[in-house]
Formats: structure tokens, C-alpha cells, sequence
């Protein structure tokens, strides 16, 4: 390597790096550039060209800068506005930059030319790097047409390997960074290296472009073949008179003038129907338009059904369907009375609500029934996402209408009647709130124009009648409660239990299982022992399993024994249904001190609770047992103060209960008890238990208890009469309050009950304890 050290002016280049026998144009703007262009003009018009490490630096001193540049000589020099000046330049020599002299008002470096050293490479070597350097050129020119006229003809006549690396970096318009690594690439062989490493990324890069461009110019001329093919297919089919298929958008167009709807609607979906036609036929876009149009063209925007408004036939299918229920089927005669009267009316809102099994859901279908009505169910339970009920934007993939107009189009039309089942089950989460999106569907006021995410269309839900379930009010919104006309569904008697399993779900269950009347019978008095002594709830869903069961097993006895006819009893039916399941607590047959009997309400029904106090020697306490809820705990506190309150009239002594603990358990400890409407039973049994007073047996209570004494009234009253006649209660004490709520009952379920109506705990006291 041999070396010649020389001072000169130094450029800083930025973003660019100039290599021996390069010409190249570039604007200078910084004043040490400038002032160091000017001195070399003055001289021999050489200057070092080095390139900056850093292009952002302003001001770099010798660490900034590459240790590599190019000697160049200035061949042109243009002062442009703005004080830039303009030079070419063409590169001479690699050099050394070994130190800045002086930084101000120039870079003046000192600077050692270095000359390529290619001593360890013999001249069948670099013969043999030029050929290979060649052939990948002329290879790069087959990939890259352009390249191959203007650039590869004048490498390929470089016979000198060392130029035509250089100028390979030069003429292919590598990033400079690259270029400075070639202008630092002194040895042969390194710098052959780095540049085949680059020219054969570079063949390969240019073969996959052309091989992606070769794949989506294929894709695109098949579209363009099969889109030729269809037009003469079409063509051909005309000419031997065939059927020719209407396009989607022209059938679209013939559902669109058979569509009863208004005219902003059609104009709507004729814009619609215009943009499907001007699209692509296979493109994403035209398959959510295409989905978009068969569901609003499915939609019965004024298509309706006649309604029966035959009062005589609704009544009949009413009662033939169910039994009891004497309110629900009053609400809808009322409904179709005032429809048939006025030709018109809004829908009303109805919602069920009772305890389960107790038939919600199939008085819809009844009512649907009985109306002609097409029914639709819609299940509530669980939902949480709010576009279930409005449906999603069209501009979401997969989006589809919501269950509001999805069950519109499966009705086939604008009237039918909709059950919203378990409307009390909805909840909210992130997406929004359900219950809320619900208010506008069962406003009769806002629903007639209802607007779906995805139909983006008024749709008038003003003709549909709707029917909501529920198990309970509780977890119902206030607003959305509000917009309803609620029906309770209440518990069913035994004697309705009795009604509803002879008419309905024997037959029912019997054919179900294959079997006829006259191959198995089962007689009233089995029937009302499955009712009372291997069920226990408010519905008949558990009744109707063990009928089923009952059938089951017969018809295995059948066809086993070959009988002729199997009769089932109350006698036989252990034989069936195993022992009894569900047994009934009944009033104690002795009058005792600290127990008194109340009454609960459950969601299976009522029951009664036997309610006992224990007073011992102690401090004072009072301990409360038996799976209570804070409620019925402040409730035993209250009827405490009050018990404590009127122990003078009774002669108890002043520090009564400084020395006595009071325990009040109610039996069935493992089964949680809540409310407030034991008040004035634990207040009697606590009485009773202090003054040694006994509690007649037969009687049972129930109501609210205040710190004063007074009776206030209580819900649940048909389930815990009903309890009540089941424990053989004679004598039922309830909060005057609560009279119009018996008056409402049948005698049936009050039987031979005597009801007493309370208004104070005195008038309570007065009939429990036994007279002295």
C-alpha cells in the first residue's frame, strides 16, 4: 500500500458518498463548505469529500466523520439564489482522512491518498472475479429491462476488476451507506465480496417483484376472461332461445316493485340496488350490498296478516289451551274487544310475570293462536351485547340485522305477535346496555320508526304485539318496567295442578310415549298423590316429569308382560315413582309456649315456618339461628324493642333481660330465610317465651312488624293461604292491609280457612295466645 500525505480543503457530505470516477451534482448551503469550495477554486480546484456519520450533526467535528472519502476536482461551480451553490464534481482517488488541521472558517484536513492493494490476488484469480462479476450483471439485465439498455452495456466493457466494482456501486443506485462501505473496501478481495453480497440480493429481490407483479397481472386477466365468457355464454343462450337468468341486480329490481313498503323506502333500496350493479362482481364490497338487499327485500314493511277478531273463537282456544288463569285471558279478550271496535289501536305491551313452569311462553302460542297471528320467539337470556337487539353497522365484516328485524323477516310479516322470553335475564357489559335497547322497541309512542344498525331504515313495530316473560320484576330496569302492562302468573293450586295434568299433560305424555287409553289408565287419586306428594313447586314442569316417568316405565311393563290394560293407582304408583318424595309439615297437635307457626313465600310456593324461642339465664343476648337474611335479622331486632316495650302490662320484671338470653331458631337451618314478613311471629313466639303464655297450634300469621306495634301488609299471600290450608292451619292472621288481596282469591283456595285481619300487634296477641 503506498501513501502521500497532503493538505487540503475537507467537505462534509450529507446523505451521499462519492467514489473514484464519479460525477456528481449536489447543492452546498453551510459556510465552512462553502468557504472551503472557494479556497480550492483558488488552487489546484481539488478538495477532500468525506461523508458524514451523523447526517443530522450541523457541525461535525473529525469524530463525525468517515475515515474514508474521495479526492474529487471541481468541474463546475453555479451560485444559486438563497446562498447555495451549486458544483459538480468527479472523484480521483480513495483517501485517508488522518486529522483536521484547522475547523474555522474551513475543514482543512491532512489527508493520505490510499491505492487499492491487490497483491495477494494473482491475475487468474481476478480474471475469474471478473467473468463471475459479468455473467451476474447480464444476469440483473435479463431481470431488470430497463438496466439492461441504459447501465449493464457500459459495465460489461470494464476490464480493469477494481473500476468495475466501483462503478457497479455507482451506476446502481445503491444507498450511500453501501457506497461507503465499498469506498472503505481497500483490499480486492473484500470489496469483490461486498459487492456480489449486494448484487445477488439485489437479482433476487428484482425476481420476486416480477414474480408478485407476474401473479396479480394473471388474477387480474382471468377476471377480465371470465367476465368475457359470462357475456358470451349470455350471448349464446339468447341466440337458441333459451331462458336467459336475470342478473342479481335485475332480479333484485323485480322483488323491489312487488315490495309493499313506502316510497322513501324503495327509493332507499333502488340507490342501493344502482350501487351493486356499477361494482366488481366478486369484490368484498358487493357481497355486503348483496347481503344487505336480500335482507331488506325480505323485510314485510307493509305486508300484514288478517287478525281473527272473533271474540267467541280467541275465548275458546283460550280455554282449550290452559286452565285457570282467568286474568291473562281477561287482558287479551279486553285487547281484542277494543281492536275490533276501533279497526285500529296500538299494540299493548303485556309482560308475565310468575314463578316457573307456569305456562308464560305457551299462552303467547295460545294467544298467537287464537288471534291468527304468526308468533315469534325471541330468547332474552344472557344477552349482553347491545347490537343483538339493534343489529351491527354494515361496515363490520359478518354484520347482520338484529333479533328485532330478523324476527320481522321470519314472520314474513309487519303484525305478528313477538314473546321477548326472559326479559328479566338481560344484562350489560361493555357493549353497551340491552335493557336500554330494548326501551325504544316497547315504547308504543317511539316504535314506529325503529331504526336496526345494519337495515339503516325506519321499520313501524307499531302493529306487532308483543308478550314479555319474566320470573320476577327485580332485575327489570325502571324505565323499560315502566313501558310495560304487567299480568302476574301466580302459583297454581292443587286443584289447578289436578285440572291442568287430567286435561292436558296425561294426554300429552301419553302419546309422547307411544301408548293409548285403552292400554294404561291412571285413575284421579293417583294423580292427585303425584301432585301432593312427589312434587313441590309453583308450576307443573316437575309434575309432567314424573307423569312422563310414570308412562315410561308402563310402557316397558306392556310390552314385557304382554298385558292387555294397566291401570295405574295411588296404591301402585310406588312401583313406579319409588316412595314419596316431598312430605308436608303439619301443625303441631299441642299448644306450646315459644312456638308459633308463620307463613313464607317461595319460588316454588309457600310454605310455613315454625318459629321457636328459648329464653335461659344469661346476659342479655340475642342469638339468631337458622340461615337469615340481614332483613329478617332487622326484623326479630324490631320485634325485640317492641316485646321488650310492653313487658310491664305483663309484669315482667325491670331486669328481665339483663339476665336472660333470648335464642330464636327457625327449623330447616341449611335453607336461607329472608324478608320482614315474620315480624309479628318471631315478635309471639319471643312473648310467649318470656311470659310462659302458650300459642294456640292451629293459628298461623304473617306481616311486618313495627318498633310501635303496628301490622304493616305483605306480598306472596295466595302462595302462603295456600301453605297454609296444606298444614292444616285453621286460623290465618293477616295485616288489614292486606284485605283486598283476599278478597281477590277464590273460595277454593281459601277453603274452610278463617282469615283475621290484623291492624296491631295487641289484636295479634289477642287471638294467638290461649286465654287464661
Amino acid at each position: 500500500m503506498v501513501h502521500k500525505t497532503i493538505t487540503m480543503p475537507v467537505i462534509a457530505l450529507r446523505g451521499m458518498t462519492v467514489l473514484p470516477k464519479m460525477m456528481l451534482h449536489f447543492d452546498i448551503s453551510r459556510p465552512k463548505s462553502a468557504t472551503a469550495v472557494e479556497k480550492a477554486m483558488v488552487g489546484d480546484q481539488k478538495v477532500c469529500l468525506v461523508t458524514q456519520r451523523d447526517s443530522e450533526e450541523e457541525n461535525p467535528d473529525f469524530g463525525g466523520l468517515h475515515s474514508i472519502g474521495t479526492v474529487a476536482v471541481i468541474k463546475q461551480l453555479v451560485k444559486m439564489p438563497g446562498n447555495v451553490i451549486r458544483v459538480m464534481v468527479e472523484g480521483l482517488e480513495r483517501a485517508e482522512l488522518l486529522a483536521l488541521e484547522n475547523e474555522e472558517p474551513m475543514l482543512v484536513g491532512e489527508i493520505d491518498t490510499v491505492f487499492e492493494f491487490d497483491e495477494m490476488i494473482d491475475d487468474v484469480t481476478k480474471q475469474a472475479m471478473l467473468q463471475i462479476v459479468q455473467d451476474k450483471l447480464s444476469e440483473y439485465g435479463k431481470e431488470n429491462q430497463r438496466l439492461s439498455k441504459e447501465v449493464i452495456p457500459g459495465l460489461l466493457v470494464l476490464t480493469d476488476l477494481g473500476e468495475l466494482l466501483d462503478q457497479i456501486a455507482v451506476q446502481l443506485s445503491w444507498d450511500y451507506q453501501v457506497r461507503q462501505q465499498v469506498l472503505e473496501s481497500i483490499m480486492l478481495d473484500e470489496r469483490y465480496a461486498l459487492v456480489m453480497k449486494h448484487l445477488l440480493t439485489e437479482i433476487e429481490v428484482t425476481k420476486v417483484k416480477r414474480e408478485l407483479q407476474s401473479q396479480v397481472k394473471d388474477r387480474i386477466d382471468k377476471n377480465q376472461k371470465d367476465y368475457i365468457l359470462r357475456e358470451q355464454l349470455k350471448v349464446i343462450r339468447e341466440e337458441l332461445g333459451e331462458d336467459n337468468p336475470l342478473s342479481d341486480a335485475d332480479e333484485y329490481n323485480k322483488r323491489l316493485k312487488s315490495l309493499k313498503a313506502d316510497k322513501e323506502i324503495k327509493d332507499k333500496i333502488q340507490k342501493e340496488i344502482e350501487r351493486f350493479k356499477a361494482m366488481p362482481g366478486g369484490s368484498q364490497e358487493a357481497n355486503v350490498v348483496r347481503m344487505y338487499l336480500e335482507t331488506v327485500l325480505e323485510l314485510p314493511w307493509k305486508k300484514v296478516s288478517k287478525d281473527n277478531n272473533s271474540i267467541s273463537h280467541a275465548e275458546d282456544i283460550l280455554n282449550e289451551d290452559h286452565y285457570g288463569l282467568l286474568k291473562v285471558k281477561e287482558r287479551i279478550l279486553e285487547y281484542l274487544a277494543v281492536r275490533t271496535l276501533t279497526k285500529k289501536g296500538t299494540s299493548p305491551i303485556v309482560c308475565l310475570v310468575g314463578p316457573p313452569g307456569t305456562g308464560k311462553t305457551s299462552i303467547a302460542r295460545s294467544v298467537a293462536k287464537a288471534l291468527n297471528k304468526e308468533y315469534v320467539r325471541i330468547s332474552l337470556g344472557g344477552v349482553r351485547d347491545e347490537a343483538e337487539i339493534r343489529g351491527h353497522r354494515k361496515t363490520y365484516v359478518g354484520a347482520m340485522p338484529g333479533r328485532i328485524a330478523e324476527a320481522l323477516r321470519q314472520a314474513g310479516v309487519s303484525n305478528p305477535l313477538m314473546l321477548l322470553d326472559e326479559i328479566d335475564k338481560v344484562s350489560r357489559d361493555y357493549k353497551g346496555d340491552t335493557s336500554s335497547a330494548l326501551l325504544e322497541v316497547l315504547d308504543s309512542e317511539q316504535n314506529v320508526k325503529f331504526r336496526d344498525h345494519y337495515i339503516e331504515l325506519p321499520i313501524d313495530l307499531s302493529n306487532v304485539l308483543f308478550i314479555a316473560t319474566a320470573n320476577t320484576t327485580t332485575t327489570i330496569p325502571g324505565p323499560l318496567l315502566d313501558r310495560m302492562e304487567l299480568i302476574e302468573v301466580t302459583s297454581y293450586t292443587e286443584n289447578e295442578k289436578f285440572h291442568i295434568a287430567k286435561n292436558y299433560l296425561v294426554r300429552k305424555q301419553r302419546e309422547k310415549n307411544g301408548l293409548t287409553e285403552s292400554q294404561v289408565t291412571i285413575t284421579d287419586k293417583a294423580l292427585e298423590k303425584i301432585i301432593h306428594n312427589y312434587t313441590r313447586e309453583a308450576g307443573v314442569r316437575t309434575l309432567e316429569r314424573r307423569i312422563g316417568a310414570v308412562y315410561r316405565k308402563a310402557a316397558r311393563q306392556f310390552l314385557e308382560n304382554k298385558k292387555e290394560v294397566i291401570e295405574i293407582t295411588d296404591l301402585s304408583l310406588e312401583t313406579y315413582l319409588g316412595k314419596e318424595k316431598v312430605t308436608f309439615e303439619d301443625v303441631n297437635e299441642d299448644d306450646e309456649v315459644g312456638i308459633v307457626r308463620g307463613l313464607a313465600w317461595t319460588s316454588v310456593g309457600g310454605s310455613t315456618l315454625q318459629i321457636e324461642v328459648n329464653v335461659m339465664p344469661g346476659k342479655g343476648n340475642l342469638s339468631l339461628t337458622g340461615q337469615m337474611g340481614d332483613v329478617m335479622k332487622e326484623s326479630a331486632r324490631t320485634a325485640l324493642s317492641y316485646v321488650r316495650s310492653i313487658c310491664p302490662d305483663y309484669k315482667v320484671a325491670d331486669n328481665y333481660f339483663e339476665k336472660h338470653d333470648i335464642h330464636l331458631h327457625i327449623p330447616e337451618g341449611a335453607v336461607p330465610k329472608d324478608g320482614p314478613s315474620a315480624g309479628i311471629t318471631m315478635a309471639t313466639a319471643m312473648l310467649s317465651a318470656v311470659i310462659n303464655r302458650k300459642v294456640k297450634a292451629k293459628v298461623a300469621m304473617t306481616g311486618e312488624i313495627t318498633l310501635r306495634g303496628r301490622v304493616l301488609p305483605i306480598g306472596g299471600l295466595k302462595e302462603k293461604i295456600l301453605a297454609a290450608r296444606m298444614a292444616h292451619v285453621e286460623t290465618v292472621l293477616v295485616p288489614f292491609k292486606n284485605k283486598s288481596d283476599i278478597l281477590e282469591l277464590s273460595d277454593e283456595i281459601i277453603g274452610n280457612l278463617t282469615i283475621v285481619y290484623v291492624k296491631h300487634m295487641s289484636e295479634v296477641l289477642q287471638e294467638a295466645f290461649l286465654q287464661e
